[in-house]
């Protein structure tokens, strides 16, 4: 189950502020390009984290993130 596609604009919201990639990417606005399946919930048990998204960021930029880093970017103005 999904709650970004490829194509949305999304907000990088990284709420742990002592995580290696908070002052890189929190804040960033961007949009999603593609959508990865991999094993990852057969490990957490929560198979969200089978997706992981690219997105690419100001600049063309592009990073990867798990769903609990995403948010919608509703206004460009946040």
């Amino acid at each position: 189950m999904r709650h970004v596609e490829s194509g949305d604009r999304v907000r990088v919201d990284i709420p742990d502020t002592e995580d290696p990639d908070f002052d890189r990417y929190h804040g960033h606005r961007g949009e999603v390009v593609d959508v990865i399946k991999d094993d990852a919930g057969e490990h957490t048990g929560d198979e969200r984290d089978s997706y992981l998204y690219e997105v690419e960021l100001p600049g063309g930029e592009t990073a990867h993130f798990r769903w609990r880093d995403l948010r919608p970017a509703v206004d460009e103005s946040e």
